[in-house]
């Protein structure tokens, strides 16, 4: 895996909860536009469906879970990014998308995502 991060001016839990939150995910992740869950906030072994940018309807599965520190998925059966959280000091964090070897063309996508949380963060 690949690490891309972001230094972000906020407590490691508030973005934390921005990286769980499904209601959140289209507005900080570039490829995805809509998604199903069994419930707003994801957890360990959670399932449910995310509609790409295009429109395409996926399958994801969260197949790693350190709560509050890291969690990693898989969407349409293939191994997809890790999100990490590291706490840097009570009011700054960093926010890392862990991007599979397969995927490095990914990059930019996940330098957006990081941008936008940390917009997310910062908004009141």
């Amino acid at each position: 895996m690949t690490p891309v991060s972001l230094d972000i001016d906020t407590s490691a839990e508030t973005a934390w909860r921005i990286l769980i939150d499904t209601e959140e995910w289209p507005h900080w992740g570039p490829s995805v536009r809509a998604v199903r869950a069994p419930a707003r906030h994801i957890g360990p072994g959670m399932s449910g469906r995310i509609q790409t940018s295009p429109g395409l309807w996926l399958p994801f599965r969260i197949t790693d879970w350190q709560d509050g520190r890291y969690w990693a998925w898989r969407v349409a059966g293939m191994g997809a990014t890790g999100h990490r959280v590291t706490p840097l000091d009570p009011a700054r964090c960093r926010v890392s998308f862990l991007i599979p070897r397969w995927a490095p063309v990914y990059r930019p996508v996940c330098e957006t995502a990081l941008r936008r949380i940390a917009e997310r963060a910062a908004a009141p």
